[in-house]
């Protein structure tokens, strides 16, 4: 390891940290109602099966604990709460409604939505939604669009999720650029990686920058950039491939250069260093002065590594571009079963989940981005400048497309990219020939 600069004490501090109350409160000025809260009339009684996603143990007590009681306390209803290993919890549920036995709310992620609208299974949640007071909906207007498929609400989101740009200021500094004023731009990055990349001859031992280039990472990673330069995955319709465009093709030659070539600045391709441990990750071990992290691995990579002058970048356009993009968006959240029973019981749950005091205290007890702009002035967000820049760049957080055989479709395009990236083809052939592919699978998934 090249040995640098000493690293200062912590200072993590985002570059929109001193203006997030007004990015994230315009259009904002009154507090939300109480028009969500559940009410009892009509609920008492009644018995509402809930399936959670997942299996942390910090969500399970939290929601089958003080929530679930409170909820009962407030309505009077019974909830039956059960949570499911996410590896199995598409099988379980494809059995749970095969016979007849599904759970009148259920979770899962964004890109499961379209495949459960096509075979019927999900209640339209805009009625619903209706109802509530406009401060409110536009308090979770950034979350709200990764939630329907056609225009249509089905899902609503518990959380958010994107991904920024980590830096560490000390490298910056020995590197001779500015901690104070990082990179605005992905040129601008890229130029800088050049400057903080270090080698050993031939071999990276700091790569500058590190970005997801892992299965399925690569997607992510493509499709941040992709949305940076300007370019769509899909067409509106969501029935056709538009990453070959010019724009994806500079959002994948950006991609691949960073790995390709004598003056390439990231190591590893192909390495999962997002799901290494907080003590294991390159920023932490000195291998990368900047990595793209999401809000959570960030959080504890500053807990794991308390004596780094670590530092978040909002999300970067290409040069030409009016603002940046970084996949993300809404995160897993609740789903109405089409053939509940209870249907207003079930949206009575979700609303509670969603009422601001509640989603304040599920989002910081799984240390997750809440899901309202407003967040920005509970203490949660205030006293971690982590989730104050993750926070304001909820509006440039944009998801996966929401059309059945996504999940297929996306498979299939991250083939395409491994080959571009290990330059077996061109970026332009990778994307040309993902193209016909996808469309297939889009075309049959209808």
């Amino acid at each position: 390891m090249k040995a640098h600069a000493p690293r200062r004490a912590q200072r993590w501090v985002g570059v929109t940290a001193l203006t997030i109350g007004a990015v994230l409160l315009a259009g904002c000025t009154s507090a939300p109602t109480d028009d969500a809260s559940p009410s009892g009339d009509g609920l008492k009684g009644k018995t509402l099966t809930v399936w959670f996603p997942g299996t942390n143990q910090t969500e399970i007590d939290l929601v089958t604990g003080p929530i679930a009681k409170a909820f009962e306390k407030e309505t009077g209803a019974k909830l039956d709460v059960t949570f499911v290993d996410w590896g199995d919890l598409s099988t379980k549920l494809n059995a749970a409604f095969a016979a007849g036995t599904a759970p009148d709310v259920f979770g899962h992620g964004p890109a499961a939505i379209a495949d459960f609208v096509v075979n019927d299974r999900l209640e339209p949640l805009d009625d619903y939604l209706a109802k509530l007071d406009s401060a409110d909906r536009e308090d979770m207007a950034a979350a709200l669009p990764g939630g329907q498929v056609d225009g249509v609400h089905y899902l609503m989101p518990l959380s958010m999720q994107g991904s920024l740009i980590v830096y560490d200021a000390a490298d910056f500094t020995a590197a001779g650029l500015d901690p104070d004023a990082p990179p605005k731009t992905w040129e601008e990055v890229r130029a800088a990686a050049e400057k903080l990349t270090v080698r050993d001859g031939d071999t990276i031992t700091r790569s500058g920058l590190l970005v997801p280039s892992q299965a399925i990472g690569r997607q992510q990673t493509f499709a941040a950039l992709l949305g940076s330069a300007g370019g769509s995955q899909l067409n509106e319709q969501g029935t056709e491939a538009t990453f070959n465009s010019k724009q994806g093709v500079q959002a994948l030659e950006f991609f691949t250069d960073l790995f390709a070539g004598p003056n390439a600045v990231s190591a590893n391709l192909g390495a999962d260093y997002i799901n290494a441990p907080a003590a294991q990750q390159p920023i932490v071990l000195d291998t990368a002065a900047m990595e793209i992290q999401s809000a959570s691995g960030a959080n504890q990579i500053v807990a794991a590594a308390p004596d780094l002058d670590l530092r978040v970048m909002d999300a970067l356009p290409f040069e030409g571009q009016d603002e940046g993009s970084a996949l993300g968006g809404s995160g897993p959240g609740l789903m109405i079963n089409a053939d509940s029973k209870v249907k207003d019981l079930a949206w009575a749950f979700i609303s509670y989940m969603l009422d601001p005091e509640v989603g304040a205290e599920y989002t910081e007890g799984i240390g997750a981005v809440p899901v309202r702009a407003s967040a920005a002035e509970t203490a949660y967000v205030k006293d971690n400048p982590v989730l104050q820049v993750f926070v304001a760049n909820a509006p440039n957080f944009k998801p996966n497309p929401n059309v059945p055989g996504w999940v297929q479709a996306r498979d299939t395009l991250d083939k395409h990219l491994e080959q571009a990236l290990n330059g077996v083809v061109t970026a332009q052939e990778a994307l040309d020939q993902a193209k016909v592919e996808v469309d297939k699978v889009l075309e049959r998934s209808r």
